[in-house]
Formats: structure tokens, sequence, C-alpha cells
């Protein structure tokens, strides 16, 4: 990136995708309650959401997730569903196959704030990493548990994109304009 894109994107609201991996929600069976609620945490802090809905299938997840970073450019995916043991829990998969870097601090801090609440949240098997320059992190599929776990990273999302597009970050400057 070169530096005027750099600096029309330092301007710009977070641009944010969440993926809601699901067969049932989506066949229309079900509907989708853990994407609104990951979008409204997201709205909340100032960005742009889109919402997109995918089966429990690990290329259909990749691929979706290779088209938000490289061609719609977002800053952060949110994934919701598929973290689970069950067979047709494939995003950790799908995620790991197109991400250029793990960022496992954030999977760790997860599931750490959530073993508060219920030690089933050692089951989940989410990950985060970066493709090119956007964030991808994997939340659980219940609405509870994307609020739970998103509470956790929302207040580090800006300083991780400014970090992943290389712009330098001025911590005094920063805690001034707060």
């Amino acid at each position: 990136m070169n530096t005027e894109e750099k600096a029309e994107m330092a301007g710009r609201p977070l641009r944010a995708a969440v993926v809601t991996v699901s067969d049932r929600g989506y066949r229309g069976e079900r509907e989708d309650r853990s994407g609104p609620a990951a979008g409204d945490i997201l709205e909340q802090v100032g960005a742009v959401v889109s919402f997109h809905m995918v089966p429990d299938d690990r290329e259909r997840i990749a691929s979706q997730l290779c088209c938000l970073a490289d061609e719609e450019r977002v800053d952060v995916v949110i994934t919701s569903g598929g973290t689970g043991l069950s067979p047709q829990d494939l995003t950790p998969e799908a995620t790991l196959d197109v991400v250029d870097r793990r960022v496992p601090g954030i999977a760790e801090a997860i599931r750490a704030r959530s073993m508060e609440k219920t030690d089933r949240s050692m089951l989940s098997r989410g990950e985060a990493g970066v493709r090119k320059e956007t964030l991808i992190i994997n939340l659980p599929g219940s609405p509870t548990a994307v609020i739970e776990c998103l509470e956790v990273v929302v207040g580090v999302l800006d300083h991780a994109v400014e970090l992943i597009r290389g712009e330098v970050v001025d911590c005094a400057k920063r805690a001034e304009a707060r």
C-alpha cells in the first residue's frame, strides 16, 4: 500500500464484515441472530458492517474470507459459528487455510474470558489471523457467546488495524483524542 492509500484509509471508519457459518441459516431454516448481535457491537464503535451467510463447508468459508480480504478489502472479518467439535465445525480450519499469520493472543483472550462464564468454552476452537491487511476472528455461534467474546476484542480492533496497515501509532496522541 502506498502513502496516499494509507492516508485515505486512516481517515475512514473501520470496515467490518460479519460472516455467519450455518447450514440451517444458509438454507433459511433458522434466523441468524448471532450475525446481527456482532454487527450491533461493531456499529456501536463506528464500524461500517456488511453481513454474509455461508454453509458449514470449508471451501465456501475460505472462499468468502478470501473475497472479503482480497476483493472487498475490509479491515476486520468476524465469523460466527463452526468453532466447536462437531464434524461440520470447520471454520477454524478454513481460517487457517487462508491467513498469512496467526494472532493467537486474540483466541487465547477470548477463551480465557469465556472460561469465567462457562467451562464449555474450552471446547471452542476459534482462531484469529491476518490475511493481507484483514484481521479475521472466529467466534462461537450463539448470540450470547458472540456478544461476550466480541466485547473482549472490540477495544483493540482499531489498534490492530493500524498495526496491520503498518501505520505509525502514537499512543500519546491516541490518549489525547479520547
